[in-house]
C-alpha cells in the first residue's frame, strides 16, 4: 500500500521534471522555436485555451516564428496574449498572420531569460511538493483508518522525503545547467 502510494508520487513527481524540461526547451539562445509560444493561455469566445490548439506555428526563419491561426476571429486574441505574456516580444499582425521577430540576445534579454528560467523551476518545485503534500496527506489518512501503523507511517513518510529532496535536486541542475546556457555568449 504505502510501495503503491510511493510509486504514484515517484511517477508524478517525474512528469514535474519532464514538463521543466520540456518549458525549458523552448528557451533557444539565438533561435527561433515554436515552444516558446506554443504554450500560451489564449483566452477566446470564453474559453481559455493554448495557442497550439489555436494556430499553426511555424519558423520560416532562424530569427522569426510566424503564427498563423485557424480562426482569423482568434488573430486579435492571440496578439493580445502574446503583448500580455513575459515574452517581451511584439508581434506583427498583418491580418492573417501574426510574425514574431525572435531578437537577438542582449545582455538585459538574457538576465530576463534567466529570471524566466528560475520562475519556471520554482513552478515545478512547487508541483513536485504539491506531490508530496498529497502524499502525506494519504499516509496519514492510511494511519487513521489503521490500515499502516505508526512506524510504517514514518517510514513512508521519510522515504516520501527522500524522494522530494531527488526530484528538487534534479529540478535543480536542470535549472542551473539552462542558466549556464542561455548566459554562455
Amino acid at each position: 500500500m504505502i510501495r503503491e502510494l510511493l510509486h504514484d508520487a515517484e511517477s508524478r513527481m517525474k512528469g514535474a521534471v519532464t514538463s521543466l524540461e520540456t518549458d525549458l526547451a523552448a528557451f533557444r539562445t539565438g533561435r527561433a522555436s515554436p515552444q516558446l509560444v506554443e504554450r500560451l493561455t489564449v483566452e477566446l469566445y470564453g474559453v481559455e485555451m493554448h495557442l497550439n490548439q489555436l494556430a499553426v506555428i511555424s519558423v520560416p526563419e532562424p530569427q522569426q516564428l510566424a503564427i498563423r491561426p485557424y480562426d482569423a476571429n482568434a488573430i486579435s486574441a492571440i496578439e493580445k496574449a502574446i503583448l500580455k505574456s513575459d515574452l517581451g516580444i511584439m508581434p506583427n499582425n498583418d491580418g492573417k498572420l501574426i510574425r514574431l521577430n525572435i531578437p537577438r540576445l542582449t545582455e538585459e534579454r538574457r538576465r530576463d531569460l534567466v529570471r524566466l528560467v528560475a520562475r519556471r523551476v520554482e513552478e515545478a518545485k512547487v508541483a513536485v511538493r504539491n506531490v508530496r503534500r498529497d502524499a502525506l496527506h494519504d499516509l496519514r489518512e492510511f494511519h487513521k483508518e489503521k490500515m499502516i501503523s505508526e512506524d510504517e507511517m514514518h517510514d513512508g513518510q521519510e522515504d516520501l522525503q527522500h524522494l522530494t529532496d531527488k526530484y528538487i535536486g534534479m529540478i535543480d541542475e536542470i535549472g542551473k545547467h539552462k542558466e549556464a546556457e542561455v548566459m554562455e555568449v
